[in-house]
């Protein structure tokens, strides 16, 4: 018999209507046909692809709404456009730094971009401080999610719509580069795990009766990767305990190295170093599922319809950077990162009589710092290649040490 891996105690979720029931169905008819390819059962991380990137019937690749209110989850840019403004003081400064050594054009790349909102609050911010790149591109492969951001730069930049560039790969011609990942890292597919008495176990899932379901097998390589984890970063892993680890993230940054010369490459997301990551206390792992801004963990509900995330194991991306050549620039909380790039100067020179305009500014500015909001859940990493000037982000708090 099949063992069920529904675990969902969590807020009730709201009812698909029909026609997206319609297509989680279709959804759920390509991960039946890749089990049956597979002889009956894929890994998590295949069925987190699928459920994920699936063209035309994936969560990112289809099209429902997904960021803002009307969405399942808000991102910070949109949160507030000073995100975006603390960003691009950062990347001014580093194509300061960048045109001082080398006549290269300098370039903008983003992955995942989103709804636009951040390219756009980026971009308007740099034309304000005068240090446009020469292209601002877009590394999007959902072609709904690429249409959303053409139409919110037509609307809120229309004047630098020409300087936006959507790629479905890294460019071959790129050679100084500032790269941003907002929340890319913890949407790439990962491995999920049990630790037994004898080995690591995988989760695999199969199809059954039109139904999700999971079992954990013995793994060697996990037991491997898990091992050399414990060992670097000195921790036990008790019998049962689950959580996850993130197998793309290693090929993400080496073609990352292999492509540019000279680069710093900002990642921002939730997580937590290696040693917080796989506390005791954390025994049932960090995957979350989404939808309508309901928090839960049935990650076979309604696939295609909820994203699916885990938190990211900065240890493991510092790492997995400086095996493919890349160094370690900093690595600090949010709110640090956006106060040392000026967020209060920017909230200063907007004050206004205006008082539900100030007290929605501050709301949004809670929301990006606060330690019980986004302040300390979201770190901020920085990897370089060929850059060795200090970066102002990390100017006020550095906890590199702690990786």
């Amino acid at each position: 018999m099949v063992e069920p891996l529904i675990k969902s105690d969590g807020p009730a979720l709201a009812e698909p209507d029909d026609e997206a029931k319609k297509r989680s169905r279709l959804l759920l008819q390509c991960i039946s046909d890749e089990c049956e390819q597979s002889g009956g059962w894929i890994r998590f991380s295949e069925f987190m692809n699928i459920a994920l990137y699936q063209p035309g019937l994936g969560y990112y690749s289809g099209g429902l709404q997904k960021f803002g209110e009307q969405g399942d989850f808000i991102t910070a840019p949109e949160v507030s456009p000073l995100f975006g403004q603390c960003l691009a003081g950062q990347f001014a400064e580093i194509f300061q730094n960048m045109s001082a050594v080398s006549d290269e054009k300098l370039f903008l790349i983003e992955f995942g971009a989103g709804s636009g909102l951040l390219a756009v609050d980026i971009l308007l911010q740099l034309e304000q401080l005068e240090a446009l790149p020469e292209k601002y591109l877009i590394l999007e492969l959902s072609a709904e999610l690429q249409n959303r951001q053409q139409q919110t730069i037509k609307q809120k930049a229309p004047h630098l719509r020409e300087r936006v560039q959507w790629l479905q790969q890294l460019p071959d011609n790129v050679s100084n580069a500032v790269v941003i990942a907002n929340e890319v890292l913890d949407a790439m597919p990962v491995e999920s795990f049990r630790i037994s008495a004898e080995k690591a176990e995988a989760l695999k899932v199969a199809v059954d009766n039109e139904k999700l379901v999971g079992r954990y097998f013995a793994d060697d390589i996990l037991t491997d990767a898990i091992n050399s984890i414990k060992q670097r970063s000195e921790i036990e892993l008790a019998v049962g305990y689950c959580s996850e680890m993130n197998p793309a993230i290693a090929g993400w940054l080496a073609a990352l190295e292999n492509r540019l010369q000279r680069a710093v490459i900002l990642l921002i997301d939730y997580g937590y170093n290696e040693k917080e990551y796989y506390h005791p206390d954390r025994s049932e792992g960090t995957l979350m599922c989404y939808y309508r801004h309901k928090a839960h963990a049935d990650f076979f509900w309604w696939p295609g319809l909820q994203d699916i995330t885990a938190f990211v194991n900065f240890t493991d991306v510092a790492y997995s950077a400086l095996d493919c050549g890349l160094d370690m620039a900093g690595y600090t909380t949010q709110a640090a990162f956006l106060l040392a790039n000026g967020l209060s100067d920017l909230h200063a020179s907007q004050v206004s009589d205006d008082v539900r305009q100030q007290i929605k500014l501050s709301q949004q500015i809670k929301t990006l710092t606060l330690p019980s909001e986004m302040g300390e859940r979201f770190k901020v990493m920085a990897l370089t290649k060929n850059y060795d000037e200090a970066l102002s982000g990390f100017s006020m708090l550095d906890l590199s040490n702690r990786l």
